[in-house]
């Protein structure tokens, strides 16, 4: 895990709306939900990249704060900002809902000749040479079908990476090429979405990317589960969403151990490994799709034939 100091020269800084930014043919979606105390951070860094999305389109899901107000206010000075307004289903629905929010706006593609889209949250922040980095590597290499920085959070007077394999595209903002998008099906609307949808580029032959770079780093400003019974929740739907994406047991287990090291220290790890196998005992649904599991299966075993050989 790499530690940033507090006063690293990587630190977020106020940015200036960019001098005649590259248009690309990119078309990024933002769910949004009562995000008024950060969602100016994210929206201040878009408006400054020197590479800028064709379309950018902020669906507001029921907000009861400022969020839509915001968002009105940056769509007034910059026309490639786009508020879509959804009806309020009355509560936070995790993973699911946010993907199905993500599809609405998706709906609503004004520029529909687009060659990239991406997923980005409304609690992010990163510097203005981003995305000119994230197009440099997807065009260095025609098979990569999603990239993304490195995130981190501040916590502990530094700042603190979340921790990611180095395939594992970041959820906060996941940048697709169209067409391994399409191919892959788009995203599936539960909390597994995340995994489901790298694994399955893989499987169909397209690789995926995170990587660091001192003008690719994504901050994280909203730290979630930042009480106990938040953490211990999520923990919680960590391990229904294992078990939903179709995880090998012998995976879950391991899974769940190597998240004992971070907070809640053992006991999230356990009950991450306990919600996996109590959503077996219930017989909840998983991701119908024998092929992906198989893959999945493969993938999980190789990994750690690969662990126990590199601990021998």
């Amino acid at each position: 895990m790499h530690h940033l100091s507090q006063h690293s020269e990587l630190e977020p800084t106020a940015a200036l709306p960019a001098d005649n930014p590259t248009i690309v043919p990119l078309v990024i979606i933002s769910p949004v939900r009562d995000e008024s105390q950060y969602l100016r951070l994210t929206m201040d860094a878009m408006v400054a990249q020197t590479v800028r999305p064709i379309e950018w389109i902020l669906v507001d899901d029921g907000s009861k704060d400022a969020t839509p107000d915001i968002i009105r206010e940056y769509a007034a000075k910059y026309p490639f900002i786009r508020l879509v307004e959804r009806g309020d289903r009355g509560f936070r629905k995790l993973g699911g809902g946010v993907v199905a929010a993500f599809n609405f706006g998706k709906e609503q593609i004004i520029h529909t000749d687009y060659e990239y889209i991406a997923k980005l949250d409304g609690d992010m922040s990163f510097g203005p040479h981003y995305l000119e980095h994230m197009f440099a590597k997807l065009a260095s290499d025609p098979k990569l079908a999603a990239v993304s920085g490195k995130v981190y959070r501040f916590e502990h007077n530094r700042y603190i990476e979340e921790t990611h394999i180095e395939e594992q595209v970041a959820g906060q903002f996941k940048l697709y090429r169209r067409d391994a998008f399409e191919d892959i099906g788009g995203f599936v609307e539960h909390l597994a979405w995340d995994g489901i949808d790298i694994h399955t580029a893989w499987m169909r032959g397209w690789t995926t990317l995170s990587f660091y770079d001192n003008a690719a780093w994504l901050w994280h400003h909203r730290i979630m589960g930042s009480s106990d019974k938040h953490i211990y929740e999520g923990r919680l739907r960590w391990g229904r969403g294992n078990w939903y994406m179709g995880y090998h047991p012998l995976y879950a287990i391991a899974a769940g151990i190597n998240r004992m090291r971070e907070k809640p220290y053992i006991i999230g790890g356990l009950l991450m490994i306990y919600s996996y196998f109590l959503s077996a005992l219930r017989g909840l649904p998983r991701y119908e799709n024998p092929e992906f599991r198989r893959y999945l299966h493969s993938w999980q075993m190789q990994r750690l034939k690969q662990y126990f050989f590199k601990k021998s």
